[in-house]
């Protein structure tokens, strides 16, 4: 009898972090324990077709012909918590998951959408739900509930392109007095810098808001922090979170964009980064704080700018890190003492813990008479 779990690694998926999540994708397979899991590859083309083969992190990434491929579908149906194969060439067939690792960044991934999916099917997954996932993904909500709870972020304003188009001028002078140059301009429903720009003058702005508006309806205009430092901390746990030692990043470019990630080869990480103790705490505590406040689980990495007089600012949060050999999140667990292989052991472990509490909850209601039926 296989006593191994059973795992759906998800990756690709319709989203401008398509490349970045295949790479990751590639590590957390390489990585898991092959004596503990039975790992099931589930790559989504751009196009939003699902297939699952051995090698299909390699199909996707060599964009090779897949119309001889079957075809599958995660079942919205909590009795059968199944893959299956809908392609007419070949006979219905059902593959059962016990737990899904996504790592589907950005867009139908990140957001909530695909969490909402695993709801419906009743399958433990890693990572923050659908509401966590959803309020991380928008930045400007995430701002605006961080704000309430008194953690500091980058001051900024934001708008819809459909409003801004109406009355660009009213929204550039309102930028200028509120912000000043220089200034960031991003789409806030996306990750890895895509469609993210520094404005250093009007011009720039401008263009800036138009590149952005090809990735959302949503604009985020925000005050840039001078002569700060980037810093990074993962956070892992369901109600308990617990935080890593602190990285820093020194970008190839003028910010951290997704050549500076991704491309050059040319960024730098510093961990742990050279902080004082009483930063270094106060900065974990705010990471997990904002962890809860947001409604992760799992985990998250949450970004920070610190100046030189030891304020500090949170950036942002991301609910599914690039997991790259490069990527931070598992190297900050590294620097703190859990290897790779035992991070993805302890994700799983949080999911399987979340979806047994959950399981406990009541979604049913009997009422005292069948009101229903009269």
């Amino acid at each position: 009898m296989n006593s191994k779990i059973k795992v759906g690694i998800l990756f690709g998926g319709r989203s401008a972090e398509h490349e970045v999540s295949l790479v990751s994708a590639a590590s957390v397979i390489n990585a898991l324990d092959k004596n503990k899991y039975d790992i099931v590859p589930i790559g989504i083309t751009k196009d939003g077709r699902w297939l699952s083969a051995v090698n299909a992190v390699q199909l996707l990434k060599d964009h090779s012909p897949l119309e001889s491929l079957p075809e599958h579908v995660l079942l919205p149906d909590p009795r059968k918590q199944s893959l299956v194969n809908v392609s007419q060439a070949f006979p219905l067939s059902a593959q059962h998951l016990d737990v899904i690792f996504p790592v589907i960044h950005g867009t139908y991934g990140e957001d909530g959408t695909i969490q909402g999916l695993f709801e419906l099917a009743d399958i433990p997954y890693v990572g923050a739900g659908v509401l966590g996932s959803a309020v991380g993904m928008d930045k400007v909500i995430a701002k605006q509930l961080l704000q309430q709870e008194k953690i500091p972020v980058t001051p900024g304003i934001s708008f819809l392109y459909s409003e801004y188009v109406k009355k660009p001028k009213d929204y550039i002078l309102s930028a200028e007095k509120k912000l000043h140059y220089p200034c960031f301009v991003k789409p806030p429903n996306q990750g890895s810098s895509v469609g993210i720009s520094k404005a250093h003058n009007r011009v720039e702005l401008i263009d800036a808001i138009e590149l952005a508006a090809r990735y959302d309806r949503k604009i985020l205009i925000e005050k840039a922090v001078v002569k700060s430092r980037e810093i990074e901390v993962s956070v892992l746990g369901n109600d308990e979170p617990q935080a890593s030692v602190l990285g820093e990043i020194i970008p190839s470019n003028e910010f951290y964009d997704y050549d500076a990630k991704y491309v050059d080869g040319k960024s730098v990480s510093v961990i742990p980064a050279k902080l004082s103790k009483a930063l270094v705490k106060k900065i974990q505590l705010c990471a997990v704080k904002a962890f809860k406040i947001l409604e992760c689980a799992g985990m998250a990495r949450v970004d920070f700018l610190v100046q030189k007089n030891g304020r500090f600012y949170l950036n942002e949060i991301n609910t599914i890190p690039g997991f790259t050999s490069i990527s931070m999140y598992p190297k900050l667990w590294e620097a703190t003492g859990i290897s790779y292989s035992q991070l993805l052991d302890t994700l799983i472990q949080l999911a399987f813990e979340r979806h047994e509490q959950k399981k406990k909850l009541n979604t049913l209601y009997s009422p005292t008479t069948d009101w229903y039926k009269e």
